[in-house]
């Protein structure tokens, strides 16, 4: 037995060594699948299969670097770098520089970014002398991109009714026509984008038969990992590439299919087996990475999908700590939560910061974990992966910009950075002629615009008006910032710029966390005013400022090599692992998020989206909810994520006391309407069946019923405070109607104004004025 073949175990090992035909590894979280992968390609290798006879498709670079590095160390470096092995969109690259004059194209074709993209669509659009509040060239773009990733071409477009009637009903009755121009200049200029180099692909192996057949020669064998993110362009060309030989080997895990807002098809892998004869089926259902209690706390949730193949996740590793569930009062708490937990991890358990990762549904939720990570009873470093840090996001800078200009007039980066923005058709041009004469004059570029009467700027007469508004809409802002806390001036500053607005005209996902974000920032101001206001400290806007500048430097100083906390969102974390994983802000709308759930099958990527979160932990996850969270600078009610409730309950530990369900009074006394006589009844009862004993709901024990209020069992009686105890002392356990049961830690005052302290499980500890709290004594 080859050596390499020795570090596999038994179903590891069946896939590998199995040869001809095709075949489908369907592999569980964290069951070693790019082992698998790598070994087969080598087995085949050593099996005496030419490499240049083997087509292996991954969907990143990293992934393809470190399989071909694997594979080099079981049949050598050299033979190695013959494979063809690469993301789909370099090896459909490869192929088109090889055979793209088939189509017009010259071998060496520009491929275009999104950016370039954008621009040429914008560049067409504006030559079209079109709306540009309708026809948004990122919008556009996007829309192009779906077209074609769903292989509708031009051609096909103009073919289809449905398509042409959906884009008037958008008011976009010219999308046909962009995308005609769009194609047409990208052809004239000899260049593809992403997309291309997948329609492209298919447009070459249907047209010329020739060049199918040759490559259909020469990729005897083919291997794609990450089938089930694959979608339907993808899917046709591998479908056609392995239609001779039908050696294909795909690798996928419909439980970790996620990406479906990409295009992804998760049908794909669940009809791999009607596409081909006799096919193989090898199931990989050892996890290799996490404890006993997360592999089967992963399993209870992901089980409540109806569409999924067939597999038992299963792992020989030790049970572990249960999963722990963390309630918070509110997404600050929650943070807090988290610092004081990792820092106890790394004290107690000696761990690194590197071997911590904190997982959230959104981008904009990062807020409040940088902001208690950087203060300086925590001062965690922490590293962002696929975003940047929240205060270096552009629409942060954009209001915080505005704030700053009312603390400091001549701040010039700050000015330059809001002049324009929203555009308010004040143009480069005349912010270059602002500069140089703010330099000839010695003067800011604002005491500059607050005298443009005396100074001549060779400005038009309309323009000169439009730099009036602007300055008289500042001296505005400064005006009503003198009486305002932060929030107060933040939240009239971002109404009165109509800066959600214009983010909201952006309808991509990108658009969509832009306005998250900014409502995090005005949630992080409301935040802070509270807290300011609490402790009689400063709540002014200079003081937020001051000390969101000095975070913010806090990041510059951390050194490369520093061990750091991960924070990414799920999306992100697919395929990485970490010993501590925590996932934060696992809320009704939030996660699940209230845009995916509006049919099953969004449900149940959502569900996947978890149980990828959850599954990359190896020895510790903890789950996160806060019951308040700031919403536009109002706190609203929480609920807790359906997910938790999903997970059975042997398998958790709850670190927050049980919220007790709030018992429903009578709203009337059933005595008023009599009884009915026996000899009346014209319908008899039914036969009494026993009850069906139903698994106790965990919803329970997480949040106790809303909106529901004690009502007096008599409707006639006094509902003031004389129904409820007042003679309470220290030491009591008492009830309250909502922050419910409490023990009674101190007291002060006398007669009216008698107050308790008292610390309640749910919220911490609160004073109380007797006459009004309608307490009840418990014990």
């Amino acid at each position: 037995m080859d050596k390499y073949l020795e570090n596999l175990n038994e179903s590891q090992r069946a896939a590998v060594v199995h040869k001809n035909g095709p075949m489908i590894i369907i592999a569980g979280a964290g069951s070693g699948k790019t082992r698998v992968l790598t070994y087969r390609i080598a087995h085949l290798m050593n099996g005496g299969v030419d490499a240049f006879n083997i087509l292996s498709l991954t969907f990143t670079n990293k992934a393809a670097r470190e399989m071909k590095e694997r594979i080099g160390q079981v049949v050598g470096t050299s033979e190695a770098k013959n494979l063809w092995m690469g993301t789909f969109h370099s090896v459909f690259a490869r192929i088109l520089r090889s055979e793209g004059h088939n189509l017009g194209f010259p071998s060496n074709f520009t491929i275009y970014d999104s950016q370039d993209s954008v621009r040429l669509i914008g560049s067409i659009i504006k030559e079209m002398q079109l709306d540009k509040e309708l026809y948004k060239a990122k919008q556009v773009l996007s829309r192009i991109s779906s077209f074609k990733n769903s292989l509708i071409t031009v051609k096909a477009y103009y073919n289809n009714p449905d398509l042409i009637e959906s884009d008037k009903m958008t008011q976009r009755p010219k999308m046909g026509e962009i995308y005609n121009q769009y194609v047409e200049r990208c052809f004239k200029a000899g260049a593809m984008d992403f997309d291309d180099l997948l329609l492209r692909t298919n447009e070459l192996l249907t047209r010329f038969p020739e060049v199918l057949s040759r490559y259909q020669d020469r990729f005897k064998y083919i291997l794609v990992d990450e089938y089930q993110d694959t979608n339907h362009s993808q899917y046709l060309i591998v479908r056609a590439l392995a239609d001779r030989f039908q050696n294909i080997c795909v690798v996928g895990d419909d439980s970790q299919s996620i990406y479906a807002f990409r295009g992804a098809n998760i049908q794909n892998i669940l009809n791999f087996q009607n596409n081909y004869d006799d096919v193989k089926i090898f199931k990989l259902e050892q996890n290799y990475r996490s404890s006993n209690n997360i592999v089967e706390a992963a399993n209870s949730v992901i089980e409540k999908n109806k569409t999924k193949l067939d597999k038992e996740v299963w792992t020989d590793n030790k049970d572990g700590e249960l999963v722990k569930v963390k309630r918070n009062a509110t997404e600050v708490k929650e943070a807090q939560f988290v610092a004081q937990s990792i820092l106890q991890h790394v004290e107690e358990n000696e761990i690194s910061l590197n071997d911590v990762a904190i997982l959230y549904r959104t981008n904009s939720q990062t807020r409040a974990i940088e902001d208690v990570f950087r203060h300086r009873n925590y001062n965690i470093d922490y590293v962002i992966y696929g975003g940047l840090s929240f205060y270096q996001r552009k629409e942060i800078k954009d209001v915080i910009s505005y704030l700053r200009i009312l603390i400091n007039p001549n701040d010039e980066e700050a000015l330059k950075r809001i002049i324009n923005y929203p555009a308010r058709g004040i143009g480069a041009t005349t912010l270059d002629k602002l500069s140089v004469a703010a330099n000839h004059y010695n003067k800011s570029i604002f005491e500059l615009l607050c005298n443009l009467k005396n100074v001549d700027l060779n400005l038009n007469a309309g323009t000169k008006t439009k730099l009036i508004n602007f300055v008289t809409m500042i001296k505005h802002f400064e005006i009503e910032a003198q009486n305002k806390n932060a929030f107060e001036v933040a939240d009239f500053i971002v109404k009165q710029t109509r800066i959600v607005k214009e983010l909201e005209k952006d309808g991509t996902p990108e658009g969509i966390s832009k306005v998250e974000n900014v409502q995090e920032l005005l949630n992080a101001i409301k935040g802070f005013t509270d807290e300011q206001q609490e402790k009689k400290e400063d709540d002014s806007l200079a003081f937020f400022l001051e000390d969101a500048a000095l975070a913010s430097d806090l990041d510059k100083k951390a050194k490369d090599d520093t061990p750091k906390v991960s924070l990414m969102t799920i999306h992100m974390s697919k395929g990485l692992e970490y010993p501590y994983v925590y996932i934060i802000g696992l809320e009704e709308n939030l996660f699940p998020s209230a845009m995916s759930m509006n049919t099953r099958s969004e449900l149940e990527e959502e569900r996947r989206l978890f149980y990828v979160a959850l599954t990359r932990a190896e020895t510790q996850a903890y789950l996160s909810y806060s019951q308040n969270r700031y919403r536009w600078g109002k706190l609203v009610d929480c609920e807790p994520s359906r997910f938790i409730q999903e997970i059975d309950e042997k398998y958790l530990e709850l670190l927050s006391p049980r919220i007790a369900p709030i018992a429903q009074n009578k709203f009337l006394n059933e005595d008023i309407f009599g009884s009915v006589p026996q000899d009346k009844i014209r319908f008899k009862k039914p036969i009494q069946r026993p009850p069906i004993k139903k698994k106790p709901s965990v919803r329970a024990e997480f949040t106790a019923p809303k909106n529901l209020k004690r009502v007096p069992k008599n409707p006639t009686a006094n509902a003031g405070p004389n129904l409820f105890d007042t003679n309470i002392n220290v030491g009591n356990i008492v009830e309250h109607l909502k922050f419910g049961k409490g023990k009674v830690i101190g007291m002060e005052g006398g007669g009216a104004n008698k107050k308790a302290e008292i610390q309640f499980a749910s919220v911490g500890i609160k004073k109380l004025l007797l006459q009004f709290a309608k307490l009840k004594i418990i014990s």
